[in-house]
């Protein structure tokens, strides 16, 4: 996902960057419902990862007691600062490269920070 995220983030014949996330930070206040939609979108694709991730621990895809949640915001947070970076111009190789590190970053989190709490809101069924 975070590798084709920087193919999508860097075509040559789109405009770089996310819609979602510069549409979502240069509302001004009058557009605050573009904002919230835009936010709550943002979210529901975080929820969405977080519920592929509990079904890769109950796979065994992800190691036993990995947090579903945690992960997904992590992979979140990232890929939405790879669409800021690739507005402001970072190349698609560079972008590449961080990507990368963040999987390590992910495979090693994964296995370092275990669910904090049994309820972490995803459903695993």
């Amino acid at each position: 996902m975070l590798v084709d995220n920087v193919s999508a983030l860097t075509r040559p014949d789109r405009p770089r960057g996310c819609l979602s996330i510069q549409g979502g930070l240069s509302c001004g206040p009058a557009n605050s419902a573009i904002a919230d939609f835009l936010a709550a979108s943002r979210l529901g694709g975080e929820e969405a990862l977080a519920v592929r991730l509990a079904r890769a621990v109950d796979e065994g895809d992800l190691p036993a007691g990995s947090d579903p949640s945690a992960l997904a915001r992590f992979v979140m947070t990232f890929a939405d600062g790879q669409a800021v970076h690739a507005a402001a111009g970072v190349e698609h190789d560079q972008l590449l490269q961080s990507a990368q590190i963040a999987l390590s970053v992910f495979a090693d989190a994964a296995t370092r920070y275990p669910t904090q709490h049994p309820a972490s809101g995803v459903s695993r069924t």
